[in-house]
């Protein structure tokens, strides 16, 4: 495989697993803009991004406290 390949073949593994992020993100109730921002970020742990949610902080506040 060469290193071209390679670079296509990762590209569509991160691209996947932001989509997945996504959508885990909007099912907690963020927009999809704010979902989308937080997917990108692999820095962002998604389980804290949910959980600040379901203990009733709003998604604006919880994008703030998480950007």
């Amino acid at each position: 495989m060469s290193q071209t390949e390679l670079h296509v073949l990762v590209e569509t593994e991160r691209d996947r697993v932001e989509h997945w992020r996504i959508e885990e993100l909007e099912r907690a109730s963020y927009g999809h803009r704010a979902a989308g921002r937080l997917a990108a970020r692999h820095d962002i742990d998604l389980h804290a991004a949910v959980r600040l949610l379901e203990r009733g902080c709003a998604p604006e506040l919880a994008l703030k406290i998480l950007l």
